[in-house]
């Protein structure tokens, strides 16, 4: 496995549509009713100005068993949510942030990734900040073998 590149953004706050599912495949379950939203609205066209987040909410606590996940898509504040679409407001903040692909990347599983990150951040002087790890999709629209996500881990100097 090889090793990580970090780099140190400051996300934006930003008004989101969120969607979570609970089930043994909540990724799946979640995304598919928040496609169904986001590609009505024409949120997916532009994932520069519409990025798409998600995070385990909540984590799983144990092999195979039900957990959750929340994706989050950006909206303007003239969007309205519908069918089961919820609104939020994300006060942003400061994040160590790497990228990785789903399946084969050379630095091994996203799980790995993630500890990468994490030991990263702690060599590197910096502490978790208690909120939300994110995952976010390069371009939701490719399919499961292609996709890319940028880890966010959130911390303070």
């Amino acid at each position: 496995m090889s090793a990580i590149a970090v780099r140190i953004e400051q996300l934006p706050a930003m008004r989101v549509a969120s969607v979570r599912a609970f089930s043994t495949a909540p990724e799946r379950d979640a995304w598919e009713k928040l496609q169904v939203w986001a590609e009505d609205q024409g949120l997916l066209e532009d994932s520069q100005a519409h990025p798409v987040f998600g995070f385990n909410n909540p984590s799983p606590t144990r092999a195979g068993g039900p957990y959750g996940y929340e994706y989050w898509i950006r909206i303007g504040p003239e969007d309205a949510a519908s069918g089961g679409i919820e609104v939020k407001d994300f006060p942003g903040g400061l994040y160590a942030v790497t990228t990785c692909k789903l399946f084969g990347d050379p630095s091994g599983t996203v799980m790995d990734v993630w500890k990468k990150l994490a030991d990263w951040v702690t060599r590197n002087g910096h502490q978790w900040r208690q909120t939300h790890e994110l995952e976010r999709l390069h371009d939701p629209r490719v399919s499961g073998d292609e996709i890319v996500l940028d880890l966010y881990l959130p911390i303070e100097s």
